[in-house]
């Protein structure tokens, strides 16, 4: 059995193939995980905001003496 030039530029070509699938599912999916982690954080802070708002920090001081 002789391999031919032809033979593993074919399987190289088709190994490329398979990288090139697996790189952009991998770029898809931190994509939406990174947008994820965006709206995540943006709810918070809105909340944290929201919740600052109704109950504002009260400060009382005595004076001893």
């Amino acid at each position: 059995m002789t391999v031919e030039r032809s033979d593993l530029e074919d399987k190289l070509r088709e190994i490329q193939g398979v990288i090139d699938e697996t790189a952009e599912g991998a770029r898809n999916v931190g994509v939406a995980a990174a947008i994820g982690v965006v709206v995540l954080l943006l709810i918070v802070y809105l909340m944290g905001r929201r919740k600052g708002r109704k109950g504002s920090a009260l400060v009382e001081v005595y004076r001893l003496g």
